[in-house]
């Protein structure tokens, strides 16, 4: 099985829990607008690879990977190339590492909620990407519906699928606190939750789309205040 992959980093120490080797996919169908990979979007772009050959390169750091460590694919988006990321985590976890998956959820479908149970299987942690529990506002913000994302939380709440949850707090747009007592309300109702994560809006990543001669659409937006960190991790009850 091949993949398309935009680059590795071997040294991870914010994809999931411990120090582990992340996978960056190439492509994604969301056009999130504070996205700081803007060259990850693209599905013909980055490098192709067998699984077997990213999974030899991963366990090079095996002995790296304390506190809880292991490999994360993240993207772009890694459920996009769900049978890949499948054989590869299925190799990983037969030499003993541990595996996450780092995803928007967005190519989940309720029609056929078992499209991507083979991925899940050889899964150990989600890393579930909520980007705006409002609809309106998801669409605005990204492109696509939130329908999807909301319905594969709750599948990995019924399966019982260990999860962490993100939510990119960008003000102006995802920090308000009516939305954000809504994503907490969501949240108490799943059950596989672990943690919890508000990750602040930065602009790292806004040379990269001067550099792909694309429009920066958050241009002149600031990160957060501590105060706007600090008041969302206690609505959302954040959980270290």
């Amino acid at each position: 099985m091949e993949g398309h992959i935009h680059s590795f980093e071997s040294f991870g120490t914010v994809d999931g829990p411990g120090i582990r080797f992340v996978v960056f996919m190439q492509g994604c169908p969301m056009r999130c607008k504070y996205c700081h990979n803007p060259d990850t979007w693209p599905f013909a772009g980055g490098k192709t690879y067998t699984a077997a050959e990213v999974a030899k390169n991963a366990l090079r750091y095996k002995n790296y990977f304390t506190g809880g460590g292991g490999i994360t694919v993240s993207g772009g988006e890694p459920m996009a190339q769900a049978d890949f990321v499948q054989e590869l985590f299925t190799l990983v976890r037969a030499a003993g590492v541990t595996t996450a998956l780092d995803t928007s959820g967005i190519m989940f479908n309720p029609s056929d909620v078992h499209r991507f149970d083979g991925l899940l299987d050889v899964t150990d942690l989600v890393l579930l990407d909520i980007k705006h529990i409002d609809d309106a506002s998801h669409r605005q913000l990204t492109g696509h519906s939130n329908a999807n994302v909301l319905a594969f939380a709750k599948y990995l709440s019924d399966m019982g699928k260990d999860m962490w949850i993100r939510h990119v707090l960008v003000p102006g747009i995802t920090d308000d606190d009516d939305c954000l007592t809504r994503l907490a309300e969501f949240i108490s109702g799943l059950n596989s939750v672990k943690k919890v994560e508000v990750l602040p809006y930065h602009t790292m990543g806004e040379v990269k789309y001067k550099n792909l001669g694309i429009d920066y659409p958050l241009r002149g937006v600031q990160p957060p205040s501590a105060e706007r960190v600090a008041n969302a991790k206690r609505i959302l009850g954040v959980i270290r």
